[in-house]
């Protein structure tokens, strides 16, 4: 039974986002969080550093290789909001690269303003000097897009121009845009994102764009999608029920839409050749070829096109401990990115009479492996590599040669701390790998105190990134911390994800109370110094674990969370998360959310661990709401609770890097305060 029924709720005037009162609440208590936290004495040194690291002018410049030149957006101490800029192949490949600004953020800014946001650009393959630049204000994921020409650097007067909205473009030729946008007679779905596309033509209205698909109103997305090669240009319309389902419509010359044969939970990859190439998250048979779930394949596009798929030829499939993290499509190759035991390869995969074969890239071994550039019109790759305790080095890749071409410095000593990857028994025998790093000296007598970071959602992988300026600041500390690989998430591939999905999300809550109780049984920490943390979907597991097993933990942090499940459809971007965890309004789903949703589910009988809210006003996917009603009850209930709300910053709660730091510092000193001042 849960707390209490919605028609109850005492707090939803939270959920004016900017409604005077709410914001009058969050204020106040950021007057309180702030008072406490910048109070300490060892916040500004900590902010300090996570400042300089995350501001450092040496850190790795990654960008887009455009034909010979390379494109990078930078922030640093003096480019706050950042720079677009750009630099030849060759000079990139320098210790200096001479760089020429594209466009100044902070100077636009200023002169405009607005507190705008870099939210990316779409260009036009494959000379890239005709763009849509994406602008938000202070974070948001709506965004305002107009046509700026990269080769002047200037915005085109009387260009191609879309107010702010949640919507995405496409460039099909110098004079027409692929468009999904609510504006002009468009609409929008549920979620507010665009539901209907239209090809719209310079000089016209798009009023008056000829609209070629509109997607039902509960549909999650509805995307444009171009696709130039050198084999020419294709279009489709991507129409996604949900995160984990989606058909795909091929628009003829004749602007006709066919539906592609290809299974609805297939992640459509893009083309290589005259071939689609799609991940698949079910096993599929085509003639005599099954495909296992995870696999990525290839289908010839003129068969699809027919109605039906005759032939499919397997590019890479899964391992029971492997997993395909993600595919690029060069020109002449297709790059596959795996996960082996959380661990990262790359492979590249040419095409054979027999099949296709695989050959590894040479990088090194057991870090992670991460593809940060590369597109059809070339076989070059940049890629990532780098371990938690070892920092990034970038790999220009040509076939498989990796040749490392910058190095980011060590941020930190770290030849006193070592990793090594634990696996805990879950409530079902599941053995669930977790990453632990500390001291090679630390005392195993449950004193240390440990964050345990998880996610577990929406098939998202935690992998060996060198670590963070937080988890760095609190190994600086004394502290350990803890990467937890639970099941939601896809670190083992489609099994890995469905295994709580939906009725079966509580495994991953029972996954991180299994490496909770592993750490406190190996002696490393205690229930009084084991703090959790997670962000958005992993905001959602630390307060679901936190209200479950309470008697764990000694300090929690929530960001940027979902916490009222039973109303989370309702709000934002919501309802296009209804394929992770249900419909609350259907009776037989909302039973099984009822059980865990945090919000529902805090008791004022109950003895819960200090919880730190965060959050950012300006965040329109996961509503603030959330986090203030939770901590609002929380409060109400007697418990020990703090928040602290970014008046912008988007979804990252950040808008910026010193808003990062900032943010670091934050919950580092909140840590130390609850869990290692507790001796």
């Amino acid at each position: 039974m849960t707390q209490q029924t919605q028609s109850g709720d005492p707090y939803l005037w939270l959920e004016e986002v900017e409604g005077d009162k709410a914001l009058e609440w969050a204020r106040t208590q950021n007057t309180v969080s702030l008072a406490r936290l910048e109070g300490d004495p060892r916040y500004e040194d900590i902010r300090a550093a996570a400042e300089k690291i995350r501001t450092a002018s040496d850190r790795i410049p990654y960008g887009q290789i455009i034909g010979d030149e390379v494109r990078n957006f930078w922030q640093d101490d003096t480019h706050v909001r950042g720079i677009w800029r750009r630099t030849s192949l060759e000079s990139y490949q320098s210790e200096s690269p001479q760089w020429e600004v594209i466009l100044d953020l902070d100077a636009l800014a200023e002169t405009e303003g607005e507190n705008w946001v870099w939210k990316g650009a779409s260009c036009l393959a494959p000379d890239n000097r005709h763009c849509m630049v994406n602008l938000s204000r202070g974070g948001a994921d709506a965004v305002v897009s107009r046509e700026f020409d990269a080769q002047s650097g200037r915005f085109v007067e009387d260009g191609f121009y879309l107010a702010e909205e949640k919507q995405s473009v496409s460039w099909i030729d110098a004079d027409r845009l692929f468009v999904a946008s609510p504006h002009a007679g468009g609409s929008k779905n549920t979620s507010g994102y665009a539901r209907t596309v239209r090809i719209w033509q310079r000089g016209s209205d798009l009023a008056a764009a000829e609209t070629l698909f509109s997607s039902a109103e509960t549909d999650a997305f509805t995307f444009p999608v171009v696709i130039h090669r050198p084999e020419g240009t294709e279009l489709f319309i991507s129409r996604a029920p949900d995160f984990f389902h989606e058909t795909l419509y091929h628009v003829g010359s004749d602007n006709k839409l066919t539906e592609l044969a290809l299974p609805d939970d297939a992640n459509f990859q893009g083309l290589f050749k005259g071939r689609v190439i799609a991940l698949l998250r079910s096993e599929w048979t085509v003639g005599d070829v099954m495909a296992p779930a995870g696999a990525v394949v290839s289908l010839p596009l003129d068969d699809l096109l027919k109605g039906t798929a005759s032939s499919m030829t397997i590019i890479a499939k899964p391992t029971d401990s492997m997993a395909i993290e993600g595919v690029q499509i060069g020109r002449d190759a297709i790059y596959v990115a795996l996960l082996d035991q959380v661990r990262g390869r790359l492979a590249k995969a040419q095409p054979t009479a027999e099949g296709w074969t695989l050959t590894d890239a040479d990088l090194p071994k057991t870090g992670n492996v991460s593809i940060v550039s590369g597109s059809g019109f070339t076989n070059t790759l940049l890629v990532n590599f780098e371990r938690f305790l070892e920092p990034d080095t970038l790999y220009l890749i040509d076939e498989t040669t990796a040749k490392p071409i910058k190095a980011m410095p060590a941020r930190f000593d770290a030849s006193a701390y070592e990793v090594a990857q634990h696996f805990a028994t879950s409530d079902d025998g599941t053995n669930v790998p977790y990453f632990l790093i500390r001291a090679k000296d630390t005392a195993m007598d449950g004193s240390t105190p440990t964050i345990l970071y998880g996610y577990g959602g929406f098939e998202i992988s935690l992998t060996p990134n060198y670590l963070s300026p937080l988890a760095i600041e609190w190994l600086k500390q004394g502290g350990a911390y803890a990467v937890a690989n639970i099941r939601g998430g896809g670190e083992f591939g489609p099994r890995w994800h469905k295994a709580a999905l939906n009725e079966n999300r509580p495994r991953a809550y029972e996954d991180f109370a299994s490496v909770a109780r592993d750490l406190i049984d190996q002696g490393l920490t205690s229930a009084p110094h084991l703090g959790i943390y997670g962000g958005s979907n992993g905001g959602l597991l630390t307060g679901a674990t936190m209200v479950r097993n309470p008697e764990l933990f000694g300090a929690v942090v929530s960001a940027v969370p979902l916490l009222d499940m039973l109303r989370y459809h309702k709000l934002l971007a919501g309802a296009s998360w209804i394929g992770e965890y249900g419909d609350p309004d259907i009776p037989a789903e909302r039973a099984w959310i009822e059980t865990y949703s945090p919000y529902q589910n805090v008791s004022k009988d109950v003895t819960y661990p200090p919880v730190f809210f965060t959050t950012s006003t300006r965040d329109d996917r996961v509503h603030p709401g959330h986090a203030r009603k939770m901590a609002a009850k929380m409060m109400q209930q007697g418990h020990e609770v703090l928040y602290y709300e970014n008046i912008e910053g988007g979804h990252a709660g950040a808008a910026n890097l010193k808003q990062g730091a900032m943010r670091d510092a934050l919950i580092v000193t909140w840590f130390l305060q609850e869990l290692k001042d507790a001796d």
